[in-house]
C-alpha cells in the first residue's frame, strides 16, 4: 500500500515548528516517566551495512542486493503489532539504529513513523534519530532524512585519526567525519551527537586527548566516549589473539577515560550516564528512558524490546529479543505480524536489578519516584518508601564500587 503523502508532509510540518519552538525555548529535557506503561520509545533496527567494522559483533549483514520494499512493509507491520500489543499511548522517541540505517531509503523512515503517528500520539516534538556513517549520509541525503521526519543524528565518527579509522575497519576519513559534522549540525543545529572511541591497541592519552580537543572545535552539544570492547568474533579480537596486534592497555584507557570526562566538564558539558556528555539540555530522550528502566518497543532484525503486552491480556513486563538473521525475521513478520523469537517474563528481582544497574550508571543515581514508576508500587518491592526527591549520593557507575545487586559483594563498574 502506498504511503499517504499529505499525512507524512502534515505530520512533518508540524514536528519542524514544535522544534523550532523547541528551540527558541532553550534547554530541552528527559520527559518524567510518570505516565508508567502508558508511553513507550521506539527501536529501530536496520540490519545492513557496507562492511563490516573489525570490532563490530552487531547484527548486521552485507548483502549483494537489499529489497527494501519487503524490509520496509514488514518493518511498518511489525511497528504497527507490537504497538496494538504494548497498547501504549505515546510514543516519546523513535531511534533508527543498525548496522546502518543511514543506508534506508528516506521513505523507509517516513513510513515508519507514520504507522507510529496512525497507531499512537506520536507528539510534535518526539525526539527521531537516525545513526548515520559518514559516507552514506551526504548532505543532500541528510537533508531528505530531515524532510522525512528524523530531528537528530548520531554520528559514528570514532576517531579523528585516519590511521585508526582504517584499524576498525571504517570506511570513511577523518575529513569525510568532519565534513558530515559540519553539514549535520547546519540541517540539526543542537541535535547532532558524536561517538569517540578510546582505549584502543597502541593508543596513547596524549594523541587522544588532542582528537577529542579537536572534536570540541567542530562538535555540537552531546558527545559519547566508548571504550573498545575486543568481541570474540571480531577481526581485532583475532588480531590481538594471534599477536600481530598489541592488546589494549586497560589503564591507559581507564587514563583516557578520566581524563576525557574532565576536558569535557570544562566545556560545559554534563556526565548524565557513564558514557554520554551534553550541555545546553541536550540529553538523550531516546536513551534516557532505557536508562531510567522505561519502556521500549523493538522493531527489527535481532531488536531487544522490554514492555507489558496488554493486549495479550499480560500483565507482567517482558524481555524480548526479535529474530537475528532478515530473511527469516521477514517471514515471521509475514506470517505472525511480528518476528519475535524470545519472551523472558520479568519477576521482580530482575526489575529491582535493572532499576540498580541502569540507575548507577546515570548522575542522578537511583531515585524513589524513578523505581516506584518502574515497579509499579509505593515502594521498591517491599523496601520502605522513601522521599520521591531522594536520590543515591552518587551516581555514575564508573566513579565507585558498588555492592552488585545479584550477590552481596562488591564489584566495580566499568565504562562501556
Amino acid at each position: 500500500m502506498a504511503l499517504p503523502r499529505a499525512r507524512v508532509r502534515s505530520w512533518v510540518a508540524v514536528t519542524k515548528t514544535a522544534h523550532r519552538r523547541c528551540s527558541t525555548e532553550g534547554t530541552r529535557r528527559p520527559r518524567s516517566l510518570a505516565s508508567g506503561n502508558l508511553s513507550a520509545a521506539l527501536y529501530v533496527h536496520w540490519p545492513y551495512c557496507e562492511k563490516r567494522c573489525s570490532y563490530c559483533n552487531f547484527n548486521k549483514y552485507i548483502p549483494r542486493s537489499v529489497d527494501e520494499a519487503a524490509m520496509e512493509r514488514c518493518l511498518v507491520t511489525e511497528t504497527r503489532t507490537l504497538l496494538q500489543l504494548s497498547r501504549v499511548q505515546r510514543v516519546e522517541s523513535v531511534f533508527f539504529g543498525g548496522g546502518t540505517p543511514s543506508l534506508a531509503s528516506p521513505h523507509t523512515v517516513a513510513a515508519v513513523l507514520e504507522a507510529v503517528a496512525q497507531e499512537t500520539h506520536l507528539p510534535a516534538d518526539s525526539e527521531v534519530t537516525l545513526e548515520v556513517n559518514p559516507t552514506s549520509a551526504p548532505g543532500s541525503r541528510l537533508v531528505a532524512f530531515g524532510a522525512a521526519g528524523v530531528n537528530r543524528l548520531s554520528i559514528g565518527l570514532q576517531s579523528l585519526n585516519d590511521t585508526e579509522l582504517q584499524l576498525l575497519g571504517r570506511t570513511h576519513s577523518a575529513s569525510d567525519a568532519l565534513r558530515t559534522l559540519a553539514e549535520a549540525r547546519h540541517l540539526f543545529p543542537g541535535r547532532v551527537s558524536v561517538d569517540l572511541m578510546l582505549g584502543l591497541p597502541a593508543q596513547q592519552v596524549g594523541p587522544w586527548l588532542r582528537q577529542l580537543q579537536e572534536l570540541l572545535l567542530h562538535c555540537d552539544d552531546h558527545v559519547s566516549l566508548y571504550q573498545l570492547s575486543l568481541e570474540r568474533g571480531t577481526a581485532l579480537f583475532t588480531q590481538v589473539q594471534q599477536g600481530t596486534l598489541p592488546a589494549p592497555d586497560p589503564d591507559l584507557a581507564a587514563e583516557m577515560y578520566l581524563e576525557g570526562r574532565i576536558v569535557l566538564r570544562e566545556s560545559g558539558f554534563r556526565q548524565y550516564e557513564v558514557s554520554n556528555f551534553a550541555r545546553n539540555g541536550a540529553l538523550s530522550t531516546h536513551n534516557w528512558t532505557y536508562w531510567q528502566c522505561g519502556q521500549y518497543l523493538g522493531v527489527g532484525p535481532g531488536a531487544h524490546g522490554r514492555f507489558i503486552p496488554q493486549g495479550a491480556g499480560v500483565h507482567t513486563r517482558e524481555a524480548r529479543i526479535q529474530t537475528l538473521e532478515p530473511d527469516n525475521w521477514m517471514k515471521e513478520v509475514m506470517l505472525f505480524g511480528h518476528g519475535t523469537r524470545k519472551r523472558t517474563p520479568l519477576g521482580k528481582l530482575e526489575l529491582l536489578e535493572e532499576v540498580l544497574a541502569m540507575g548507577l550508571r546515570t548522575d542522578m543515581g537511583i531515585t524513589h519516584q524513578g523505581s516506584s514508576v518502574f515497579l509499579g508500587r509505593s515502594g521498591c518491592v517491599g523496601f520502605p518508601a522513601a522521599d520521591p526527591s531522594a536520590s543515591t549520593p552518587q551516581g555514575l557507575a564508573a566513579e565507585m564500587p558498588f555492592p552488585c545487586a545479584r550477590r552481596m559483594t562488591l564489584c566495580l563498574c566499568v565504562p562501556s
